[in-house]
Protein backbone atom coordinates (compact mmCIF):
# COMPACT_ATOMS: atom_id res chain seq x y z
CA UNK A 1 0.00 0.00 0.00
CA UNK A 2 0.96 3.63 -0.44
CA UNK A 3 0.63 6.72 1.25
CA UNK A 4 1.28 10.40 1.26
CA UNK A 5 2.84 12.03 4.03
CA UNK A 6 2.65 15.38 2.92
CA UNK A 7 -0.87 15.84 3.19
CA UNK A 8 -2.60 17.65 5.68
CA UNK A 9 -5.46 15.28 7.20
CA UNK A 10 -8.49 15.79 8.74
CA UNK A 11 -8.76 16.85 12.36
CA UNK A 12 -10.81 14.48 14.96
CA UNK A 13 -13.47 15.70 16.74
CA UNK A 14 -14.36 14.67 20.27
CA UNK A 15 -17.20 11.75 19.31
CA UNK A 16 -16.72 8.82 21.11
CA UNK A 17 -18.37 4.92 21.22
CA UNK A 18 -19.85 6.58 24.11
CA UNK A 19 -21.54 9.49 22.08
CA UNK A 20 -21.97 8.10 19.04
CA UNK A 21 -25.65 6.65 20.54
CA UNK A 22 -27.34 10.42 19.64
CA UNK A 23 -27.96 11.33 16.08
CA UNK A 24 -26.16 14.66 14.95
CA UNK A 25 -28.26 16.94 13.70
CA UNK A 26 -26.18 16.67 10.14
CA UNK A 27 -27.88 13.42 10.25
CA UNK A 28 -31.45 14.47 10.45
CA UNK A 29 -33.24 15.53 7.47
CA UNK A 30 -36.91 16.23 6.23
CA UNK A 31 -39.36 13.72 4.36
CA UNK A 32 -39.69 14.61 0.42
CA UNK A 33 -43.25 15.49 -0.41
CA UNK A 34 -45.48 14.99 -3.62
CA UNK A 35 -47.01 11.79 -5.57
CA UNK A 36 -43.37 11.02 -7.30
CA UNK A 37 -42.68 8.75 -3.83
CA UNK A 38 -45.62 6.44 -4.47
CA UNK A 39 -45.26 6.29 -8.58
CA UNK A 40 -41.93 4.66 -8.04
CA UNK A 41 -42.38 2.72 -5.26
CA UNK A 42 -46.09 1.04 -6.72
CA UNK A 43 -43.84 0.99 -10.40
CA UNK A 44 -41.42 -1.07 -8.65
CA UNK A 45 -44.12 -2.75 -6.59
CA UNK A 46 -45.97 -3.94 -10.14
CA UNK A 47 -43.35 -5.17 -11.62
CA UNK A 48 -42.02 -7.04 -8.61
CA UNK A 49 -38.59 -5.60 -8.94
CA UNK A 50 -36.23 -5.42 -6.06
CA UNK A 51 -34.13 -1.80 -5.17
CA UNK A 52 -30.98 -1.45 -2.59
CA UNK A 53 -33.18 1.69 -1.82
CA UNK A 54 -35.59 -0.68 -0.12
CA UNK A 55 -33.42 -3.70 1.16
CA UNK A 56 -30.35 -1.77 2.47
CA UNK A 57 -32.60 1.06 4.46
CA UNK A 58 -31.03 3.62 2.96
CA UNK A 59 -31.32 7.39 4.17
CA UNK A 60 -32.04 8.65 0.96
CA UNK A 61 -34.53 6.50 -0.05
CA UNK A 62 -37.55 8.60 0.11
CA UNK A 63 -35.01 11.71 -2.20
CA UNK A 64 -34.73 9.49 -4.90
CA UNK A 65 -38.21 8.22 -5.42
CA UNK A 66 -39.57 11.24 -5.45
CA UNK A 67 -37.40 11.99 -8.26
CA UNK A 68 -38.42 8.79 -10.46
CA UNK A 69 -35.34 7.27 -9.88
CA UNK A 70 -34.01 4.19 -7.52
CA UNK A 71 -31.01 1.61 -7.88
CA UNK A 72 -32.04 -1.85 -9.33
CA UNK A 73 -31.18 -4.77 -7.14
CA UNK A 74 -30.80 -7.70 -9.44
CA UNK A 75 -30.61 -11.67 -8.93
CA UNK A 76 -33.20 -11.48 -5.87
CA UNK A 77 -33.02 -10.02 -2.03
CA UNK A 78 -31.07 -12.92 -0.19
CA UNK A 79 -27.46 -12.46 -0.47
CA UNK A 80 -24.38 -15.07 0.49
CA UNK A 81 -22.43 -13.05 2.36
CA UNK A 82 -22.29 -12.12 5.88
CA UNK A 83 -21.14 -8.61 5.63
CA UNK A 84 -21.42 -7.08 8.75
CA UNK A 85 -22.74 -4.04 7.93
CA UNK A 86 -25.72 -4.31 5.29
CA UNK A 87 -29.28 -4.80 6.05
CA UNK A 88 -30.07 -6.93 3.33
CA UNK A 89 -31.21 -10.44 3.63
CA UNK A 90 -28.74 -13.50 4.19
CA UNK A 91 -29.52 -17.12 3.38
CA UNK A 92 -30.05 -19.70 0.20
CA UNK A 93 -31.60 -17.57 -2.42
CA UNK A 94 -33.82 -18.44 -4.96
CA UNK A 95 -32.84 -19.17 -8.74
CA UNK A 96 -32.06 -15.66 -10.81
CA UNK A 97 -35.25 -14.91 -13.32
CA UNK A 98 -35.30 -14.76 -17.13
CA UNK A 99 -37.51 -12.41 -17.21
CA UNK A 100 -36.12 -9.73 -15.08
CA UNK A 101 -33.65 -7.90 -17.47
CA UNK A 102 -36.67 -7.35 -19.74
CA UNK A 103 -39.41 -6.00 -16.00
CA UNK A 104 -35.84 -3.93 -15.02
CA UNK A 105 -35.83 -2.28 -18.67
CA UNK A 106 -39.56 -1.75 -18.61
CA UNK A 107 -39.47 -0.10 -15.26
CA UNK A 108 -36.26 1.59 -16.43
CA UNK A 109 -38.30 2.77 -19.92
CA UNK A 110 -41.19 3.67 -17.44
CA UNK A 111 -39.45 6.00 -14.94
CA UNK A 112 -37.51 8.18 -17.82
CA UNK A 113 -34.20 7.35 -16.98
CA UNK A 114 -31.23 8.52 -18.71
CA UNK A 115 -28.59 6.91 -15.89
CA UNK A 116 -29.55 3.64 -15.02
CA UNK A 117 -27.88 2.09 -11.73
CA UNK A 118 -27.94 -1.85 -11.42
CA UNK A 119 -26.72 -3.64 -8.27
CA UNK A 120 -27.44 -7.17 -6.80
CA UNK A 121 -26.62 -9.64 -3.88
CA UNK A 122 -23.59 -11.48 -4.01
CA UNK A 123 -24.56 -14.88 -5.83
CA UNK A 124 -21.56 -17.06 -4.33
CA UNK A 125 -23.90 -20.09 -5.28
CA UNK A 126 -23.82 -19.26 -9.13
CA UNK A 127 -20.77 -20.46 -11.53
CA UNK A 128 -20.69 -17.23 -12.51
CA UNK A 129 -21.84 -15.22 -9.37
CA UNK A 130 -24.64 -13.63 -11.57
CA UNK A 131 -22.39 -12.11 -14.11
CA UNK A 132 -24.35 -13.07 -16.95
CA UNK A 133 -27.47 -11.53 -15.44
CA UNK A 134 -25.61 -8.63 -15.52
CA UNK A 135 -25.02 -8.80 -18.67
CA UNK A 136 -28.72 -8.96 -20.05
CA UNK A 137 -29.71 -6.73 -17.60
CA UNK A 138 -27.45 -4.43 -19.50
CA UNK A 139 -27.96 -5.16 -22.64
CA UNK A 140 -32.19 -5.34 -21.96
CA UNK A 141 -31.68 -1.78 -20.42
CA UNK A 142 -29.91 -0.10 -23.18
CA UNK A 143 -31.99 -1.97 -25.71
CA UNK A 144 -35.26 -0.21 -24.62
CA UNK A 145 -34.17 3.14 -23.34
CA UNK A 146 -30.83 4.26 -24.69
CA UNK A 147 -29.74 5.41 -21.21
CA UNK A 148 -26.19 5.18 -19.62
CA UNK A 149 -25.62 2.03 -17.30
CA UNK A 150 -23.80 2.17 -14.31
CA UNK A 151 -22.91 -1.45 -12.72
CA UNK A 152 -21.99 -2.39 -8.98
CA UNK A 153 -21.00 -5.44 -8.64
CA UNK A 154 -20.11 -7.95 -6.38
CA UNK A 155 -16.63 -9.06 -6.34
CA UNK A 156 -17.49 -12.11 -8.41
CA UNK A 157 -15.03 -14.31 -6.06
CA UNK A 158 -11.68 -13.84 -8.09
CA UNK A 159 -13.42 -15.33 -11.58
CA UNK A 160 -11.84 -13.25 -14.23
CA UNK A 161 -14.13 -15.12 -16.67
CA UNK A 162 -17.52 -13.35 -14.62
CA UNK A 163 -15.49 -9.75 -14.72
CA UNK A 164 -14.83 -9.90 -18.32
CA UNK A 165 -18.81 -11.32 -19.17
CA UNK A 166 -19.65 -8.03 -17.57
CA UNK A 167 -17.37 -5.74 -18.89
CA UNK A 168 -18.07 -7.44 -22.40
CA UNK A 169 -21.54 -5.38 -22.02
CA UNK A 170 -19.89 -2.20 -21.75
CA UNK A 171 -21.35 -0.39 -18.82
CA UNK A 172 -20.30 3.30 -18.92
CA UNK A 173 -19.39 3.16 -15.31
CA UNK A 174 -18.27 0.08 -13.46
CA UNK A 175 -18.54 0.27 -9.54
CA UNK A 176 -17.34 -2.14 -7.00
CA UNK A 177 -17.19 -0.77 -3.56
CA UNK A 178 -13.98 -1.00 -1.14
CA UNK A 179 -16.55 -0.35 1.50
CA UNK A 180 -13.34 0.24 4.58
CA UNK A 181 -9.82 -0.29 5.14
CA UNK A 182 -7.82 -3.68 4.76
CA UNK A 183 -7.43 -3.82 8.65
CA UNK A 184 -11.57 -4.03 8.85
CA UNK A 185 -11.96 -5.75 5.89
CA UNK A 186 -12.68 -9.05 7.24
CA UNK A 187 -15.07 -7.89 9.91
CA UNK A 188 -16.96 -5.57 7.59
CA UNK A 189 -17.02 -7.59 4.40
CA UNK A 190 -16.75 -11.21 5.69
CA UNK A 191 -14.53 -14.00 5.75
CA UNK A 192 -14.64 -14.17 1.42
CA UNK A 193 -13.52 -10.77 1.09
CA UNK A 194 -10.11 -9.59 0.05
CA UNK A 195 -8.60 -6.19 -0.76
CA UNK A 196 -5.98 -6.97 -2.92
CA UNK A 197 -8.61 -8.32 -5.62
CA UNK A 198 -10.83 -5.47 -4.77
CA UNK A 199 -8.04 -3.22 -6.42
CA UNK A 200 -6.97 -6.21 -9.02
CA UNK A 201 -10.59 -5.76 -9.95
CA UNK A 202 -11.09 -2.51 -10.86
CA UNK A 203 -7.59 -2.13 -12.24
CA UNK A 204 -8.67 -5.10 -14.76
CA UNK A 205 -11.96 -3.24 -16.01
CA UNK A 206 -9.60 -0.69 -17.05
CA UNK A 207 -7.05 -3.06 -18.76
CA UNK A 208 -10.17 -4.53 -20.49
CA UNK A 209 -12.13 -1.71 -21.56
CA UNK A 210 -10.28 2.06 -21.08
CA UNK A 211 -13.33 3.58 -22.23
CA UNK A 212 -15.56 2.46 -18.73
CA UNK A 213 -14.86 4.53 -15.56
CA UNK A 214 -14.41 2.99 -12.70
CA UNK A 215 -15.91 3.83 -9.62
CA UNK A 216 -15.54 2.83 -5.72
CA UNK A 217 -16.59 3.84 -2.32
CA UNK A 218 -15.51 4.03 1.12
CA UNK A 219 -17.78 3.82 4.32
CA UNK A 220 -16.53 5.99 7.31
CA UNK A 221 -17.46 5.79 10.81
CA UNK A 222 -16.61 2.19 11.23
CA UNK A 223 -13.61 2.57 13.26
CA UNK A 224 -10.75 3.51 10.84
CA UNK A 225 -8.06 5.67 11.02
CA UNK A 226 -7.49 9.12 8.86
CA UNK A 227 -3.88 7.75 7.73
CA UNK A 228 -5.95 4.07 6.75
CA UNK A 229 -8.42 5.75 4.72
CA UNK A 230 -5.40 7.91 2.89
CA UNK A 231 -4.13 4.63 2.07
CA UNK A 232 -6.48 3.53 0.37
CA UNK A 233 -7.58 6.65 -1.69
CA UNK A 234 -3.68 6.16 -3.06
CA UNK A 235 -4.13 2.48 -3.73
CA UNK A 236 -7.35 3.15 -5.72
CA UNK A 237 -5.87 6.21 -7.61
CA UNK A 238 -3.27 3.17 -8.23
CA UNK A 239 -5.46 1.05 -9.45
CA UNK A 240 -6.32 4.18 -11.98
CA UNK A 241 -9.96 4.23 -10.42
CA UNK A 242 -11.78 7.34 -11.73
CA UNK A 243 -15.01 8.22 -9.07
CA UNK A 244 -14.90 7.46 -5.82
CA UNK A 245 -17.50 8.39 -3.04
CA UNK A 246 -17.34 9.01 0.50
CA UNK A 247 -20.31 8.22 3.32
CA UNK A 248 -21.20 8.05 6.59
CA UNK A 249 -21.99 4.48 8.19
CA UNK A 250 -24.91 4.03 9.41
CA UNK A 251 -26.41 1.00 11.61
CA UNK A 252 -29.04 -0.29 9.92
CA UNK A 253 -30.25 -1.55 13.19
CA UNK A 254 -29.25 -2.25 16.86
CA UNK A 255 -29.32 -6.14 16.18
CA UNK A 256 -26.18 -8.07 14.44
CA UNK A 257 -25.28 -5.18 12.79
CA UNK A 258 -21.37 -3.38 13.69
CA UNK A 259 -22.21 -0.43 15.61
CA UNK A 260 -20.82 3.15 14.75
CA UNK A 261 -17.62 3.70 16.13
CA UNK A 262 -18.00 7.94 15.35
CA UNK A 263 -19.99 10.04 13.31
CA UNK A 264 -18.16 12.06 10.73
CA UNK A 265 -18.85 16.14 10.69
CA UNK A 266 -19.80 17.44 6.87
CA UNK A 267 -16.60 19.58 7.29
CA UNK A 268 -13.88 16.17 7.60
CA UNK A 269 -16.31 14.98 4.52
CA UNK A 270 -15.62 18.36 2.90
CA UNK A 271 -11.99 18.05 3.60
CA UNK A 272 -11.59 14.10 2.44
CA UNK A 273 -13.35 15.22 -0.89
CA UNK A 274 -10.49 17.55 -1.33
CA UNK A 275 -7.71 15.28 -0.57
CA UNK A 276 -9.21 13.06 -2.81
CA UNK A 277 -9.23 15.51 -5.32
CA UNK A 278 -5.88 16.25 -5.14
CA UNK A 279 -4.82 12.61 -5.41
CA UNK A 280 -6.02 12.46 -8.69
CA UNK A 281 -9.42 11.37 -8.66
CA UNK A 282 -11.74 12.49 -11.62
CA UNK A 283 -14.90 13.31 -9.87
CA UNK A 284 -15.38 12.79 -6.00
CA UNK A 285 -18.81 12.82 -4.07
CA UNK A 286 -17.75 13.23 -0.17
CA UNK A 287 -20.54 13.72 2.58
CA UNK A 288 -22.31 11.90 5.41
CA UNK A 289 -25.56 10.85 3.00
CA UNK A 290 -23.56 9.88 0.02
CA UNK A 291 -23.89 6.50 -0.90
CA UNK A 292 -22.53 4.52 -4.08
CA UNK A 293 -25.44 5.52 -6.34
CA UNK A 294 -26.54 9.16 -4.74
CA UNK A 295 -26.67 11.75 -7.72
CA UNK A 296 -24.63 8.75 -9.91
CA UNK A 297 -25.90 10.33 -12.93
CA UNK A 298 -24.77 13.97 -11.86
CA UNK A 299 -21.47 12.14 -11.52
CA UNK A 300 -20.95 10.37 -14.44
CA UNK A 301 -22.46 13.23 -16.85
CA UNK A 302 -20.52 16.07 -15.80
CA UNK A 303 -16.75 14.21 -16.48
Amino acid sequence: MSSNPSIDLPILDSATPETVGRLPRWLKREVPKGNANNFTANLLEELKLETVCDNAKCPNRMECYSQKTATFMILGNTCTRPCGFCAVGRGRPVAPEADEPARVAEASRRLGLKHVVITSVTRDDLPDGGADHFYQCIKAVREATGANVEVLTPDFVNNEAALSRVVEAEPEVFNHNTETVPRLYRRVRGPKSDYQWTLHLLKRVKQLNPNIKTKSGLMLGLGETHEEVLEVLSDLVAADCDFLTLGQYLQPSQEKYLPVVRYIPPEEFKRWGEISKSLGFKKVASGPFVRSSYHARDMAESF
